[in-house]
């Protein structure tokens, strides 16, 4: 397993992070055997893996919850723990965004319970709260890192004017951005971040599954199902689009004995400024399988290679 240094957090973190949004089972990506679950986090670990991402919506607790029996044992000593706070599910089906101090304070406790340990690690705010003054949100993180409950602070989906914001009040360790492939809105600001000293953990990595490769027809997907509800990359005409740049992948994978997500894992992670890629893994065989790509690396062709694929498509935006 590959591993990064992290610039302000000074920490050394896997280049693969198991992504734990999947998890939670429901309408995010379909059903989930939870023992098969924990043996998942147990073997990524057991192969390397040292960072695992989860927040309090992903099935309202219950993603925290089940890493935290997967950590029983020892296995909590092995790993960062990054976890989120801000967004909550709507009665009407919607998300809300609350950053304020009191709910910022209720959240980690919650967490803290949840994930059956004193300390967060990577403490990120979901989503940007438009509502509340960011100053006031800093003072409840700078309150909470005083305090010995986190380690280092993050955002998730921020841009460059709210991070350089969020900064008056605080030093920003890490961000959140999507990111693989099939999406570099962000790799402009990823480099900003970089050369800024903030370090990027990127989600998507596998743009929702389609670039494992397992996908050559459009699947019947139920309604709510993540995978259209937040990703389009499974609708027309994108779907595809992105067909074409999977044959590119095949071939690649093909040279290097490898499977198409080990040609998007190298990829993403071999972008400047990408520090760890969150990938979600419910299965030990899936997690064997990419933990694998970090035995070899995309060759500067290869990547160009790619690139132009995309390119071609008018996919990557």
């Amino acid at each position: 397993m590959r591993t990064q240094h992290l610039q302000r957090a000074q920490v050394e973190v896997s280049q693969l992070t198991l992504g734990t949004w999947a998890l939670s089972g429901r309408n995010n990506f379909g059903p989930v055997d939870r023992q098969e679950a924990i043996q998942a986090i147990r073997t990524a670990i057991e192969l390397g893996v040292n960072h695992i991402d989860t927040a309090p919506v992903y099935g309202n607790g219950y993603s925290e919850q089940l890493i935290a029996e997967a950590l029983e044992g020892g296995y909590r000593d092995k790993v960062l723990i990054s976890t989120k706070f801000g967004l909550s599910p709507h009665a009407l089906q919607k998300m809300t965004h609350d950053a304020s101090f009191k709910t910022v304070i209720r959240e980690v406790e919650s967490s803290l319970m949840n994930l059956k340990t004193d300390v967060i690690d990577f403490y990120f705010i979901h989503w940007p709260d438009l509502h509340t003054p960011i100053a006031e949100t800093m003072s409840a993180l700078n309150l909470l890192k005083s305090l010995g409950k986190i380690r280092f602070l993050g955002v998730s989906n921020f841009t460059q004017e709210q991070i350089e914001e969020a900064e008056k009040y605080a030093r920003i360790d890490v961000m959140q951005l999507q990111y693989s492939m099939v999406h570099q809105k962000h790799k402009a600001l990823i480099e900003w971040g970089s050369q800024r000293g903030i370090d990027t953990f990127t989600y998507g990595s596998l743009g929702a599954g389609i670039l494992s490769g397992k996908f050559r027809t459009l699947p019947p997907l139920k309604l709510g199902d993540t995978r259209i509800t937040f990703y389009d990359y499974f609708k027309e005409p994108k779907f595809s689009k992105i067909q074409n740049v999977l044959q590119v992948m095949d071939e690649i994978a093909a040279c290097h004995q490898a499977s198409v997500s080990q040609v998007a894992i190298n990829w993403c992670t071999q972008s400047p400024g990408v520090s760890t890629a969150l990938i979600g893994m419910s299965k030990p065989a899936h997690v064997r399988q990419n933990c694998d790509a970090f035995a070899w690396q995309l060759s500067d062709d290869e990547m160009t290679r790619l690139d132009a694929a995309m390119e071609r498509e008018k996919i990557a935006d």
